[in-house]
């Protein structure tokens, strides 16, 4: 029988869910994602709850934030005056920015809180510091090392 190894390429329907079940990502309704494993495309906790998965299997993984999104790193949040945004950008909470490093890599930021003169614009994955739940389903295994 073919099972998902740490190479494979596999086919995956997917719900991920919170701990108070809220769901915040889901393939339904949609093609399932398509990767290769041990290629660090996903968060560690999802490919390492498909090993040794079959054809068909459905399974719920329980994750702990380390193999998710980590702990929230305090350095990634940080308070910039509105002057120093473009001039015709009115601020929210919850809107998304982009920024880009001094090495020209775009980094994804959140307005967390607006103030009078600044705003607090956090670095952090949305779902750091959370413990995740999946619930899988493998539908396609196109390459993998067949287990004896």
């Amino acid at each position: 029988m073919i099972q998902v190894t740490v190479n494979s390429t596999v086919k995956v329907h997917y719900t991920g869910k919170l701990a108070d079940g809220e769901v915040f990502d889901t393939s339904d309704g949609k093609e399932p994602i398509e990767f290769t494993l041990g290629q660090g495309q996903l968060i560690p906790g999802f490919e390492k709850g498909l090993i040794d998965m079959k054809l068909n299997e459905k399974k719920t993984i329980n994750m702990t934030k380390d193999d998710a999104y980590g702990e929230v790193n305090e350095t990634l949040i940080q308070e910039v005056k509105k002057t120093d945004l473009p001039q015709d950008m009115e601020p929210k909470v919850g809107m998304g920015l982009v920024s880009k490093s001094p090495d020209g890599q775009e980094i994804n930021l959140m307005v967390v809180e607006v103030k009078e003169e600044t705003i607090v614009i956090d670095g952090n994955h949305p779902l750091a510091g959370r413990d995740l739940i999946f619930d899988l389903e493998v539908v396609e295994i196109i390459a993998s090392e067949v287990k004896a």
